[in-house]
């Protein structure tokens, strides 16, 4: 349809370009700060104390960079979040997809009862100090596993796939069951194949929550040789800020005015260094947030 020639009454113009300016400014208001934070971390500390930086560096440098990457420290602790994110997102995705697809079955014994079992633990848990002695007994402090076993499922995620598959058309269903699939069939041909916007979402999600934990790593792993890299840079930061409170005099405050590496650049560095590699995983996935659930699933 060519809609070049339709004619819009005043009052449509002025509700579309209204609703154009608001896309605008909601753009920017996201945009905007993105800017300030990449154009601080490659600024000069010392001069970004000034102020009047905002979207663009004023006198360029990599230092802020170079202080992060300085002890080394900060690439095996990427190698250990990558691990941690890949590992723990796809066995997520594997327990997490079973689980709604057995909830799913109406003529599943105890459904109702697990159901509300599973809802109850998003209303309640043990608190911190129960759960660090159940991971010790279990055996996963200080290991790998700390870091995949306790997220494996989310609850969120666990209902909102479960109420994707239960939106299937049932006829798929008995249909695959007529031509003599079993389940394990059924959800590997029907339930997964149809289920891709859920499941990118749901990966995304799972994805983000691992890459940017620094909690499990800070609490219940001793060893800093297997900290993620969230763990390293947040103790970095909380190094250098309380470096930054323990100046005495004012020669000391000088000598660290006139450095190029500050606490707040530094910062932004690290929030830099954290955030790109997640967003370099969105624009692979983000064709399945809005792709329909059931496209080309039913012919007429």
């Amino acid at each position: 349809m060519n809609t070049s020639h339709i004619k819009y009454s005043l009052s449509d113009r002025i509700v579309k370009w209204t609703i154009y300016a608001m896309v605008i400014l909601l753009c920017a208001a996201i945009l905007l700060p993105c800017l300030n934070v990449l154009a601080l971390s490659f600024n000069d500390g010392s001069d970004a104390a000034r102020g009047g930086v905002y979207f663009w560096p004023r006198m360029f440098t990599l230092s802020n960079f170079k202080e992060v990457f300085k002890d080394g420290k900060i690439v095996k602790a990427y190698k250990i979040s990558v691990a941690r994110t890949i590992s723990g997102t796809l066995i997520s995705l594997v327990v997490t997809s079973f689980a709604a697809y057995a909830l799913r079955e109406k003529n599943l014994p105890g459904r109702a009862l697990i159901t509300i079992l599973i809802t109850f633990t998003m209303l309640f848990s043990g608190g911190l100090i129960p759960t660090y002695i159940q991971y010790k007994d279990l055996g996963i402090l200080n290991t790998f596993w700390v870091y995949i076993l306790p997220g494996t499922v989310h609850v969120t995620y666990l209902i909102m796939m479960r109420a994707f598959f239960e939106s299937l058309p049932e006829s798929l269903i008995e249909s695959a069951q007529i031509d003599g699939a079993g389940y394990f069939r059924i959800y590997l041909r029907i339930m997964i194949p149809l289920s891709k916007p859920v499941i990118a979402v749901v990966s995304l999600y799972t994805a983000v929550g691992h890459w940017n934990d620094w909690f499990a790593g800070a609490f219940y792993m001793n060893s800093s040789e297997m900290w993620p890299v969230q763990t390293v840079l947040q103790q970095m930061l909380q190094r250098a800020m309380a470096a930054q409170q323990e100046y005495t005099n004012v020669a000391q405050a000088i000598a660290h005015n006139a450095s190029t590496v500050t606490s707040d650049s530094l910062k932004m560095a690290a929030v830099v260094i954290t955030t790109v590699p997640i967003l370099c995983v969105y624009p692979f996935i983000q064709k399945y947030f809005a792709q329909g659930a059931m496209l080309g699933a039913v012919k007429e």
